[in-house]
């Protein structure tokens, strides 16, 4: 899942990248390189705990939608890749049954490189309308 991060340097020359779509998460570095790999931490640890808590993952928001409300008036916008997955537990195999045109579609999404397997890209489809379902049904 690829999680807007918002970059700022701020007057202590030192750079901070806030996570917007997972709460209190934010990292700093004193280059722009260790601030984005201690943000990669700060996200696998907050993933963590929210798995051990039994929560997904939050759903990574259009960065579209932050550039709407910058934390700063010179934030400056990137993604960090994160492969959700980890913190699912372990992996166990269901057989499901689709109509042909959406496994055909589903195969071209994987053959265009969009997702890296059948299984990864409804595991993927499933965890987002599970989290929207969870964050509009509290």
């Amino acid at each position: 899942m690829n999680y807007t991060v918002a970059i700022h340097k701020n007057n202590s020359s030192n750079y901070t990248v806030t996570v917007p779509d997972i709460e209190s998460c934010i990292s700093t570095g004193e280059t722009l390189d260790q601030a984005m790999e201690n943000a990669r931490e700060a996200i696998y640890h907050h993933l963590a705990e929210l798995a051990e808590s039994k929560i997904f993952a939050p759903t990574a928001t259009p960065i579209d939608d932050h550039i709407k409300h910058p934390p700063h008036k010179d934030t400056i916008w990137a993604y960090i890749d994160i492969d959700v997955s980890a913190f699912l537990g372990k992996t166990e195999k269901a057989t499901v049954t689709l109509p042909k045109l959406l496994i055909n579609k589903i195969d071209t999404i994987v053959a265009e490189g969009i997702a890296k397997s059948r299984s990864a890209f409804l595991a993927e489809s499933a965890i987002k309308a599970l989290s929207t379902r969870t964050a509009t049904h509290h």
